[in-house]
């Protein structure tokens, strides 16, 4: 009985330098949890209970627990670099066509070939979708989607409505609004010009020229190129007829330099065709009001020059909030979220089973995973560029190696006995 007793103790010491042996391979492992071996004694009964002299079998392996502390952040220069500082875990989809979900700490991410976000074994990384300031339209698991970056910004948005805000030099003197020639500086007292796209997303430079006919009063007019470069008008809707027969709009302002009204009112333009194939029947409207458009005796500035445009853009970068919003940034300035990472916690997290690559699935122990947001409940926040590192304390690993080769050494040295005490026993003549 002592030599069976004896052995399980060498099977527990071995157990515990698997384990430790383990934590400390795995030391540099990015979210990587480490494991501690729990024992527990073997204590023979019968049918009629134990007896105050019995004695113990030895030990048995009970149970081999992870230990789900906060790892330390170390930061890096990688945006889809997270980290989950708190309970939440990541959620990963392992295949286009699986459903079952698994979970992770290891923060470690990149793009594939298809634009999705993944990790290092090329799970996809799970978001939930939103609305495009960001919020959730639905925070269940089943309603996770793919997180994929896309190439471009999609179609063009035409330019419909320009915010303009300008100062008209009240000094400025009056000049025939029939005489005016772009191609004369001299026609018109100031000018200011933007780029506006087409339905092709293609740009083009609209030029403004703002001609003083009379006190407190301006004409405007304006005028683009083609896409051969040639100087093409833009007349008004129900503007004054001016300069060969083009359309121009009226401001009127008030004895204090304060804008008063247009005419017309609003203001739009003619189908504009810029002769490129984009839409010829393009309108574009301006709207000077509660701009800061005026008329004071100082030089002519631009104080508001917008457009609603877009060409078609080129992804330049992504974004991820504290609160995993996912954001991404394109050449034509916008842009647009892409989803919102989701994390899962669980009632139990040491009831998770391992499943290799950093990466765990749920089971009846750990009970169902609860999905959320990060900065809600105790799911964690989400810090991007960063990575939580293995939560393996080295120094205390290599304490815990010492004392398992000692106990290991010890049940070896138990058996030695037992077998000296038995030779013995053998050779009583």
């Amino acid at each position: 009985m002592s030599f069976n007793t004896a052995l399980s103790g060498l099977n527990a010491a071995q157990a515990e330098l698997n384990v430790t042996a383990n934590n400390i391979s795995n030391v540099s492992t990015t979210g990587f949890k480490e494991s501690r071996t729990e024992f527990a004694d073997i204590f023979s009964t019968t049918s009629f209970g134990s007896s105050g002299t019995n004695i113990g079998n030895g030990v048995l392996l009970a149970n081999v627990a992870q230990q789900f502390n906060q790892g330390n952040l170390e930061f890096t220069a990688n945006t889809l670099d997270l980290a989950v500082s708190g309970e939440g875990f990541f959620i990963l989809s392992p295949g286009e066509n699986n459903d079952n979900a698994i979970f992770t700490r290891n923060g470690e991410f990149g793009v594939d070939n298809n634009g999705f976000v993944v990790s290092n074994a090329g799970a996809r990384l799970q978001v939930f979708p939103v609305n495009a300031d960001g919020t959730v339209t639905a925070t269940s698991l089943s309603s996770t989607i793919p997180l994929q970056l896309p190439q471009t910004a999609g179609v063009p948005t035409v330019t419909s409505l320009v915010d303009i805000g300008v100062n008209l030099p009240a000094s400025a003197g009056n000049l025939d609004p029939l005489a005016f020639d772009p191609l004369q500086p001299s026609t018109f007292n100031a000018s200011t010009s933007l780029t506006v796209f087409d339905s092709l997303g293609e740009s083009h430079v609209v030029t403004a020229y703002y001609v003083k006919v009379a006190d407190n009063q301006w004409a405007t007019y304006y005028n683009t190129t083609d896409s051969a470069g040639a100087t093409l008008p833009i007349d008004i809707t129900g503007g004054a007829v001016g300069a060969g027969g083009q359309l121009y709009h009226v401001t009127d302002f008030d004895n204090s330099g304060g804008y008063l009204s247009n005419t017309p009112d609003p203001i739009q333009t003619e189908a504009i065709d810029f002769l490129n194939g984009s839409d010829p029947n393009q309108i574009i409207g301006f709207n000077y009001a509660n701009n800061g458009t005026t008329q004071f005796s100082s030089p002519f500035t631009v104080n508001v020059l917008n457009q609603n445009g877009f060409p078609i853009g080129r992804l330049t970068g992504v974004e991820i909030s504290d609160t995993g919003v996912v954001r991404a940034n394109f050449s034509n300035g916008q842009t647009t979220a892409l989803g919102k990472i989701a994390l899962a916690r669980f009632q139990n997290s040491q009831g998770l089973a391992q499943i290799g690559n950093n990466s765990w699935e749920d089971t009846i122990d750990s009970g169902s995973p609860l999905a959320g947001e990060a900065l809600t409940s105790s799911f964690g926040q989400i810090r991007s560029g960063a990575l939580e590192v293995s939560n393996v304390d080295l120094t205390e690993q290599l304490v815990n190696l010492i004392a398992a080769q000692r106990n290991f050494q010890a049940n070896a040295k138990s058996i030695e006995t037992n077998n000296t005490i038995t030779q013995a026993i053998i050779n009583i003549r």
